[in-house]
C-alpha cells in the first residue's frame, strides 16, 4: 500500500471535521425545526449520545471509503455511497433506540436528521464542481466559445459533456446532440437537447449556427464516419472526436482529439490477418535495421508486444534509436503482467560491414527485418552515391551476413517506387530486391521483400509537410494537380511486413492491394478544410511542378500487363515472381569498389546497367 502524503492527510482530516459538524448540525436543526412546529420531545442524554455517535459515524464513513473520494471529481456513484452510509448508520441508531427503549430522540426525527446530514455532507464535496459548472454557464450566457454539435447521445456523448465542463482549456458550448437512434429525439442528455439523427446534421448545423462538432459514437462504420466528417469539413466545421477506451492508456483520462487525415480519405482501412504472426516472432531473436525510423520504430513496437526472445534495434541515428528504446522500456516497466523481451539498441550503419557483422556475431539474430534505407526522392537525386551505399550495399551486407549466421527469415522493406523507377531512390530499392532474389538461390535463409506505397504521417512525407505549411498560414505546395499516390497508415504497413514474413517461403516479392490512389491536390484541400480554413481563400494552394525523378502516378507492380501474381491466404496480399537477375555478382562488386570514383551522373548510368527499367531522365508521365 502506498503511503498517504501529508497533503492528502490534511484533506482527509478537513472532511472528517466537516462531517462531524454536519452530524451535530443535523440534530440541532431538527430540534429547532420541531420546536418551531410546536412538537415537544425530551432530548435527555443527547450530548452524551452525540459524543458516541459522531466518532462512530466517522469511523464507519472511513471504512466504507468516503474519505478516499477525489472531491475534485465527485460523481453520482460517490454521492450514492455517501447517502448509503448515512442511511445505514442512522438505521442502526434507530434500531438501538427501539431495542434500548431510549427517549433521547424520536425515531421519526431521523427522517429529517438523515436528509439534513446528507445535504450538509455532500455540499462541500460538490462545491468545486458546482462552481465550475456555474462559471461555465456564465460563460455560456455571455456567448463565449464555439457552438458545438455532439454526434452521439450515448455514454460517449455524456463523457464529452463532462470533459467540456471540467476542462478549463476547452472553449466549447454544447448546443445540440444528434444520434443514430430516432427514439432519442426530443429528449435531453446532461441538459442538452437531442435534436435529430445523423442524416439531419447539415440542417442542424445551419439551424443552430454550429461552429464545431465532436464525434462521440464508439461503433460507427468507417464509410459512415468518413461521410459525416467530409460533410462537416465541407461546411467549414472544425471536427474533433472523443478517444474511445481502447485508444488511451491506462489511468489516462478521456480526451478530445483532432480528426486524423486518414479519417478523411475515401478508402477502406486495410485490416490484415495477423494469425500466425505471434508464432512467427515468439521466442526468436529479432534484428530490425533502421529501427528508429517511421517504419522501423513501428516494427519494433509491434514485435516487442509479440514477445520474441530478444529485440535488437540497429540504427545510424542515435536520437531516433534512443526515443524508441525509452518508449519500449517505459512500456515494459508499466505492464508487469506481460513478459517483454530483452531489448538491445546499437548504433551503426548497414553499409559498414565490419560493424554490422559485430551485431550478427554478438546477438545471432534468427529473424531480420531490413528497414534501413534512404527514402527521399529529390535528396537522393543529388546524392546518388550515398543512396547506393545505404540502399544497395547495406542490403547486400545484411543479406550476406544473414546467410553466414544462419538467419531463418530475412524481410526487406521495399517501395512502390521500385517499379519502373525514374529516380535513384526507386532504382536502388529495385536493386535491393534483386540482391535478395540473387542471394536466395544459394542460401538456406528465406529471403523476401515487401513492397507498399506511401505511409501516412511518416517522417518527411507529404502530410507532416502540409501540416507545417498550414500552421505557417500557407501556401500549401503541390507538385502537380493530377499527381496521385497510394496511402496506408504506418501500423497497416508494419502489419503487412509481419504478415508477409509469415507467408515467405523462398524469395517472394509481396505486393499489397492498396485500393484506389489518392490525389495529392484533393488531400491538400481536405487538410486545409480540416484545420478550419477555406482552400484558396484562407490558405492558398500552389502548384510548383514535378521535382527531379518524380512520377505523376506510382505503380505497385513491375508489369501490370504481363505480371505473374498469386494470391496468398490474405486477399489483400499478392506475390509477384520476376525473372530479372543480377547480371553478374562480380560486376556488382566492381561497382561497389569504384563508388568513390564515380560522380553523381556516372553512378546513375552504372545503375541503369543493372536495372533495365530505370529511366534516368524519365518523369513518369
Amino acid at each position: 500500500m502506498k503511503p498517504i502524503k501529508f497533503k492528502s492527510l490534511i484533506g482527509i482530516y478537513k472532511y472528517m471535521f466537516f462531517d462531524a459538524i454536519s452530524i451535530i448540525l443535523s440534530y440541532l436543526l431538527t430540534m429547532w425545526m420541531f420546536n418551531i412546529m410546536g412538537i415537544n420531545f425530551t432530548y435527555d442524554g443527547l450530548l452524551l449520545a452525540l459524543a458516541f455517535i459522531v466518532p462512530s459515524k466517522i469511523v464507519i464513513y472511513a471504512l466504507v471509503g468516503i474519505y478516499r473520494i477525489l472531491t475534485r471529481h465527485t460523481g453520482f456513484e460517490d454521492i450514492i455511497r455517501i447517502v448509503g452510509a448515512v442511511i445505514f448508520t442512522n438505521l442502526v441508531i434507530i434500531l438501538f433506540i427501539f431495542l434500548a427503549n431510549s427517549s433521547f430522540m424520536s425515531e421519526s426525527a431521523y427522517l429529517f436528521i438523515t436528509l439534513i446530514e446528507i445535504t450538509l455532507m455532500i455540499f462541500p464535496r460538490i462545491l468545486r464542481r458546482l462552481r465550475r459548472v456555474l462559471a461555465y454557464q456564465f460563460k455560456w450566457l455571455k456567448s463565449i466559445g464555439s457552438r458545438t454539435l455532439i454526434i452521439g447521445a450515448g455514454s460517449a456523448g455524456e463523457l464529452v459533456i463532462k470533459e467540456i465542463y471540467k476542462n478549463k482549456d476547452l472553449n466549447n458550448i454544447p448546443t445540440a446532440f444528434v444520434d443514430d437512434n430516432k427514439d432519442k429525439i426530443g429528449k435531453k442528455l446532461m441538459g442538452v437537447d437531442i435534436v435529430g439523427t445523423l442524416d439531419d446534421i447539415p440542417d442542424v448545423v445551419r439551424k443552430y449556427h454550429i461552429e464545431e462538432a465532436i464525434l462521440a459514437i464508439k461503433e460507427l462504420p468507417k464509410d459512415k464516419q468518413t461521410k459525416i466528417i467530409n460533410e462537416l469539413v465541407n461546411m467549414h466545421i472544425k471536427v474533433k472526436r472523443l478517444n474511445i477506451l481502447e485508444e488511451y492508456a491506462e489511468n489516462q483520462k478521456p480526451a478530445l482529439v483532432d480528426i486524423k487525415v486518414e479519417d478523411l480519405l475515401d478508402r477502406e482501412v486495410i485490416h490484415l490477418d495477423n494469425e500466425g504472426i505471434e508464432a512467427f516472432i515468439k521466442d526468436e531473436v529479432v534484428l530490425v535495421t533502421g529501427g528508429g525510423g517511421s517504419i522501423g520504430s513501428e516494427l519494433c513496437r509491434q514485435i516487442f508486444a509479440l514477445q520474441p526472445k530478444k529485440l535488437v534495434i540497429f540504427d545510424i541515428y542515435e536520437n531516433n534509436a534512443y526515443d524508441i528504446q525509452m518508449e519500449l522500456l517505459r512500456k515494459s516497466q508499466k505492464d508487469h503482467n506481460i513478459k517483454y523481451p530483452e531489448l538491445d539498441v546499437r548504433i551503426g550503419s548497414v553499409y559498414n560491414k565490419t560493424r554490422l557483422e559485430e551485431i550478427f556475431k554478438q546477438f545471432k539474430p534468427t529473424v531480420v527485418f531490413h528497414a534501413a534505407a534512404y527514402k527521399h526522392v529529390p535528396l537522393m537525386e543529388d546524392s546518388a552515391v550515398e543512396a547506393i551505399r545505404t540502399n544497395v550495399l547495406g542490403t547486400y551486407n545484411a543479406a550476406l551476413l544473414s546467410d553466414k549466421y544462419n538467419v531463418k527469415k530475412f524481410v526487406l522493406v521495399s517501395s512502390d517506387k521500385a517499379v519502373r523507377p525514374t529516380n535513384v531512390m526507386g532504382a536502388t530499392k529495385r536493386f535491393a530486391e534483386l540482391i535478395i532474389q540473387h542471394q536466395q538461390q544459394n542460401s538456406k535463409t528465406v529471403f523476401s521483400a515487401v513492397r507498399f506505397g506511401n505511409v501516412l504521417g511518416s517522417n518527411g512525407s507529404v502530410i507532416p509537410l502540409f501540416k507545417k505549411q498550414i500552421a505557417d498560414g500557407g501556401p500549401v505546395t503541390v507538385t502537380h494537380k493530377d499527381i496521385t499516390r497510394y496511402f496506408m497508415t504506418i501500423p497497416e504497413a508494419v502489419s503487412l511486413i509481419l504478415q508477409c514474413g509469415v507467408y515467405a517461403k523462398r524469395g517472394e516479392l509481396f505486393v499489397l492491394d492498396m485500393g484506389e490512389p489518392v490525389k495529392i491536390y484533393e488531400l491538400a484541400k481536405k487538410m486545409i478544410k480540416l484545420a478550419g480554413f477555406q482552400p484558396d481563400v484562407d490558405i492558398m494552394i500552389e502548384v510548383v511542378g514535378l521535382r527531379p525523378g518524380e512520377k505523376l502516378y506510382e505503380e505497385l507492380l513491375v508489369d501490370d500487363k504481363t505480371q505473374n501474381l498469386a494470391q496468398t491466404d490474405n486477399k489483400k496480399i499478392f506475390t509477384e515472381t520476376v525473372d530479372n537477375k543480377l547480371p553478374s555478382i562480380d560486376n556488382f562488386e566492381a561497382l561497389i569498389e569504384n563508388l568513390e570514383c564515380l560522380d553523381n551522373n556516372e553512378i546513375k548510368k552504372k545503375i541503369s546497367e543493372f536495372i533495365d527499367t530505370y529511366q534516368i531522365n524519365g518523369n513518369g508521365h
